[in-house]
């Protein structure tokens, strides 16, 4: 399975339009899904790649096309979300020119999770 499968699987709800332009998507991901058996065994975790890539397909899902990584400017990880956690995304994005500038802010219940600013292109 890939990782893109994995997180459409994951996903449970959204986009759902908030204030501020800001979209919210929830996940959850199964226990069973092969992601977590290297990571970690016996204490798995969602990996930090795993939510760079949420935030892209969030991003790919409210503009309705597909889009490609062209930088990660940040990422900061608050702690760590576990298999069966639900997680709520909240994405706000920018547009200039040729680049999508896709900020991402995630927490699990009310929790802080973490955060990401990606910048992405469209895919042509």
């Amino acid at each position: 399975m890939t990782m893109q499968r994995t997180i459409s699987a994951a996903q449970l709800e959204g986009p759902r339009p908030g204030p501020n332009g800001v979209n919210v998507l929830k996940f959850r991901f199964s226990p069973d899904d092969p992601m977590f058996a290297g990571h970690f065994p016996g204490r798995p975790l969602v990996p930090g790649v795993c939510q760079l890539e949420m935030a892209r397909i969030g991003a790919e899902t409210i503009l309705k096309c597909r889009l490609r990584l062209r930088e990660v400017v940040k990422a900061k990880f608050l702690r760590p979300i576990l298999p069966a956690e639900i997680v709520h995304m909240s994405v706000s994005f920018s547009e200039e020119a040729d680049m999508i500038q896709v900020r991402a802010s995630f927490s699990v219940e009310q929790q802080p999770a973490g955060t990401t600013v990606l910048v992405l292109s469209r895919d042509t």
